[in-house]
């Protein structure tokens, strides 16, 4: 057999383990093959050199904003998309966003697909988000998404007038996700203790930025997650809390998995590596604080960045991605919309900041062997990157890890050839005017990044060599229970008690 491509001088990292030096990996018709010592090579045949560098899985963002009416200053498809492939992310899934005052996701969804179609760098995907459940959504809507469409994810707000839903709602959108094997991510907040909060320090004219961090304390968000985790348990559904950042609520997520509840978490690289005081005004410009500005917020302590770190390595953490929802910072529309007659108003500001680049490089950053120093083992990396997001939203077998039938998404990794990479905004690939990771030194940055077998971005040969459109849409399958079971009996509930009910 001649592989259109090998690979070869690397180590392949995977979920499970770091593969001795030696192998290679032969990819054929934008499969990968085989992995094997040796693999033939004939004249069409390309080869690439790892030069004794990581070789892991491209990466699956399963938490990214393109092309939102509530972000219109942010990313679209082209340049967020372009962005992913360049920091080795190679399949991303975005949001499509329904209004309370969409009574059915059909329309939504076609408006969306528009936007998208022939528009990425990337392989990609859909989650729904649900701001108003009725029965035909429910009953009729889901299922034939589900089926016809390959979405298999929904997202679900506890918290933001426009979006949160009641107790109630969230455990109808459960029963019905729980039925068809969807995945069911939640944005867990108080929002009353949110909305007190605010009020409160508006009364007392604390509206700068930095306030914001203070309206949203780790509190109200471990409050929700024990709720939520409460609700699902109840339903007997898995559920995802997406971009966690508070000790409690992860204890409160720790603790349901060591009962086996099916719940999973992901976090973000903000709270791995920021903290509040990035909100706070500089000398030279009193508003930049705007620039930081995300929910939950940057929390205030060193011990809250190592609380997050611990998760990730301990595996409370199921999946890493980027959350990125950006806008930008010196145009009307963007984070701008909070300074008011020059007075800023950080209830104003748009949620959200750049990241789909950074993700991969800033946790590969921390990635290693442990005794050297780093944080998480280079498969937990691929765990969190790659594999168990790949798995819980139903691309197992295509996507997420290197083993023959898989896709042949590649990065690859060269540690030895550089003294850092330090990042600044104007290396990134998205169309947002700044960066909240400028001048930060990483270890590494993606040389390659493969794609189905094609090369798509060639660091030390022009970058990106992708074009718009390599991108194709990924019907997804069921997501897979990946901490905890179904089935658990619920404390305190009579032997077949729920079964009445249920």
């Amino acid at each position: 057999m001649d592989f259109d491509l090998v690979v070869k001088n690397g180590f392949i990292v995977t979920a499970a383990e770091v593969h001795p030096p030696g192998l290679e990996i032969g990819v054929k018709n934008g499969k990968i093959s085989c992995i094997g010592v040796g693999l033939p090579q004939g004249p069409n045949t390309k080869v690439i050199d790892a030069e004794g560098g990581y070789i892991t899985p491209g990466g699956v963002d399963s938490h990214v904003h393109l092309s939102q009416r509530n972000c219109p200053t942010g990313d679209n498809w082209e340049t967020g998309s372009r962005s992913a492939i360049a920091g080795g992310t190679t399949t991303i899934i975005a949001f499509v966003s329904q209004e309370k005052t969409n009574d059915s996701l059909i329309p939504v969804l076609r408006d969306y697909q528009a936007k998208s179609t022939d528009q990425s760098y990337s392989d990609y995907g859909f989650h729904m988000i649900l701001t108003n459940p009725n029965k035909t959504i429910l009953e009729k809507e889901l299922p034939m998404l589900a089926k016809e469409e390959g979405i298999t994810s929904v997202k679900l707000y506890m918290t933001y007038e426009p979006m949160k839903l009641s107790d109630r709602q969230l455990l109808d959108i459960m029963t019905a996700c729980r039925a068809l094997g969807m995945t069911t991510m939640i944005h867990a907040e108080n929002s009353d203790m949110i909305d007190l909060i605010i009020e409160r320090l508006e009364a007392r004219g604390h509206t700068e930025p930095y306030f914001h961090a203070f309206a949203r304390p780790q509190l109200a968000e471990a409050e929700a997650s024990y709720r939520a985790i409460c609700l699902a348990e109840i339903i007997d559904a898995p559920v995802l809390l997406v971009h966690m950042s508070s000790e409690t609520a992860l204890q409160h997520v720790r603790a349901a998995q060591g009962r086996l509840l099916p719940i999973h978490a992901e976090t973000c690289p903000q709270y791995l590596y920021l903290l509040s005081e990035k909100l706070k005004k500089t000398e030279d410009d009193h508003y930049h604080g705007a620039k930081s500005v995300c929910s939950p917020p940057l929390r205030h302590e060193p011990s809250d960045l190592d609380c997050l770190w611990q998760n990730v390595a301990n595996g409370t953490i199921t999946t890493f991605s980027s959350d990125h929802a950006p806008s930008k910072y010196n145009v009307p529309g963007g984070k701008r919309l909070g300074l008011i007659n020059g007075i800023p108003k950080f209830t104003k500001i748009p949620n959200g900041l750049p990241g789909v680049e950074t993700r991969m490089p800033l946790l590969f950053n921390r990635a290693g062997r442990i005794e050297q120093g780093n944080r998480i083992t280079m498969p937990r990396f691929v765990q969190v990157t790659a594999t168990n997001p790949a798995k819980l939203y139903g691309l197992d077998g295509i996507k997420g890890s290197i083993a023959p039938g898989y896709d042949a998404d590649l990065v690859i990794w060269s540690i030895e050839k550089e003294n850092g990479v330090t990042i600044t905004n104007s290396m990134l690939h998205h169309d947002i005017d700044y960066t909240p990771y400028e001048g930060m030194t990483v270890k590494s940055w993606p040389r390659y990044t493969i794609l189905r077998g094609n090369v798509v971005w060639d660091r030390d040969n022009g970058g990106l060599i992708g074009k718009m459109g390599d991108g194709k849409y990924l019907k997804r399958g069921k997501g897979q229970i990946l901490n905890g079971r179904t089935g658990n009996p619920v404390k305190g509930m009579a032997t077949g008690e729920r079964e009445h009910w249920a």
